[in-house]
């Protein structure tokens, strides 16, 4: 039977399956890694760490599922969203680490576009709006900061793109990691803009200039990777695209108005549509199916699992010991078991899940994590709780603001990512949204659809197939309506706690 492999490039792990001509996971293998954080709001990556993850999970997973290399007839790359991409020299070598979209450095380069760029232009030509969160801002930073870097650099290549190259011997971006750098990229024309770049002064000679479809073979696998990895030389390598993107395709969303939550280390809620939201502070690209029709148009949370993480690092110490003891020996189901406890609400807590600043519809880097209504009552699963709740909150947010710019949404929400394994998560977000809450059964989310663009194309699927997918789709919550009445209220209170408490985290932040 003929087979393809899905690669899913993360910000703290890189997953690869092998998956038959039917959607069925032959074998599957993960690398764990952190991205570097060297200073407050920087976060960074040499290039080399995900590549490295990349072959040894493709190399493990071809070993794993004993097939002929002849069988598998492509693979592909799906990435977190890199950013600035990485700056490469003449030779391809990486100049600096790759800025990532959790990267807030580029504040006063913030501050320059707005102050000496058309923005009506810069948003009519791109879609898209002005942030440190955009990699032409980081871009920016890199000219400004690191000119030696800047005067090296050949082209800036996300991280999808990079790893494919250095496989194949062909760099080739495709559109949806394009189209989210943002200021550089014609959102229309559906290319880079001279325009938009010679506005920012950033040389059009930087953009690599062939352009494709995440459907597209950019290469074949050259001999020595081929060897390596236990695959046949010229084995077809696809572009791929930017994991939100990919993780929404895997969920079978390829219509207008059907919408995704991928809630990992960050959040992103994705919805289909054919015009951009940049006015209702949402990102705007080219989805990886149908690209050169459709936009995935998505809003989304810095800090989302990573929240979660940071909670149970700093304060769970206790939890994380007794978990050892246990078979499963993961404290977050000792965490969940007394949140479950505490009332929907958190007994009056609230908190701002704004650990790195934030991104849409606040799109502040000085914003910051902040728990409100604290009182002697409150316990440890009481901020367990509210650190849940403060996401559901983040992502109700984004879908109300995508609400002004879609035609309409799906009566449905999917969820996908590492919060689809709390049923007590999957029924706060179900209860703060009030969209019943699907997850899928497989649990592989943009490697899935990493797997399925490999498969579209070589022509081992129709597009038909692809837009059905090959995943199961199955019903985790629904909403109460009682809770629902509750968190309504609430809501409101973490809607107006942002621009109450602006002026102060600015403060603390001044020096």
């Amino acid at each position: 039977m003929d087979h393809v492999i899905g690669i899913d490039i993360g910000t703290q792990s890189t997953k690869a399956l092998v998956v038959n001509a039917n959607g069925d996971i032959v074998a599957q293998s993960t690398r764990a890694y952190h991205p570097d954080t060297p200073r407050p709001l920087w976060a960074q990556q040499w290039p080399d760490v995900w590549f490295d993850a990349v072959a040894e999970c493709i190399a493990e997973c071809v070993k794993m599922a004993n097939v002929e290399p002849g069988s598998i007839k492509s693979l592909c790359v799906s990435s977190l969203y890199g950013g600035s991409g990485i700056p490469v020299g003449e030779n391809m070598e990486p100049l600096y680490p790759c800025l990532i979209w959790m990267d807030r450095r580029a504040t006063k380069e913030v501050e320059w576009v707005k102050a000496q760029v058309d923005l009506a232009r810069l948003g009519a030509i791109t879609g898209n709006g002005v942030d440190s969160y955009y990699g032409y801002t980081k871009m920016l930073w890199l000219r400004n900061n690191e000119p030696d870097v800047w005067a090296k650099t050949r082209y800036f290549v996300p991280p999808n793109a990079y790893v494919i190259q250095r496989l194949t011997g062909e760099l080739a971006v495709d559109h949806s990691s394009a189209g989210n750098i943002g200021g550089v990229y014609d959102i229309a024309k559906r290319a880079w803009s001279p325009e938009a770049l010679d506005m920012l002064g950033i040389p059009a000679t930087l953009m690599p200039p062939r352009l494709v479809e995440s459907t597209e073979v950019v290469g074949g696998l050259l001999p020595d990777w081929a060897e390596r990895l236990g695959l046949a030389a010229g084995t077809p390598v696809v572009a791929g695209g930017i994991d939100a993107a990919v993780a929404t395709f895997a969920a079978g969303v390829t219509k207008s108005g059907e919408h995704v939550a991928m809630i990992g280390t960050s959040m992103c809620w994705g919805y289909i549509n054919q015009s951009v939201d940049a006015g209702h502070g949402l990102v705007s690209f080219p989805h990886v199916f149908n690209g050169l029709k459709d936009l995935y148009v998505f809003g989304g949370a810095i800090t989302a699992g990573a929240s979660v993480t940071w909670f149970r690092e700093q304060f769970c110490h206790g939890e994380t010991e007794a978990a050892k003891a246990l078979p499963h020996g993961d404290p977050h189901r000792i965490l969940e078991e007394e949140a479950s406890k505490v009332v929907a609400g958190s007994d009056g807590v609230v908190f701002l899940p704004y650990l790195m600043g934030e991104r849409s519809p606040v799109w502040d880097p000085k914003a910051s994590g902040t728990f409100v209504g604290l009182s002697l009552f409150h316990t440890r699963a009481t901020l367990y709780r509210a650190v849940l709740e403060g996401v559901a909150y983040a992502l109700r947010h984004n879908i109300e603001a995508g609400r002004r710019g879609a035609r309409s949404l799906d009566e449905r929400l999917i969820v996908v990512g590492g919060a689809a394994h709390s049923d007590l998560w999957m029924q706060i977000i179900a209860d703060v949204t009030g969209f019943p809450v699907l997850s899928i059964e497989e649990d592989v989310e943009a490697a899935m659809g990493a797997a399925m663009l490999a498969a579209l194309g070589v022509g081992l699927v129709s597009r038909e197939t692809a837009e059905a997918g090959w995943v199961t789709l199955v019903e985790r919550a629904q909403p109460d309506a009682a809770r629902k009445k509750m968190y309504d209220e609430r809501f409101g209170v973490y809607v107006d706690l942002y621009p109450a408490l602006k002026p102060l985290m600015h403060r603390l932040q001044s020096n």
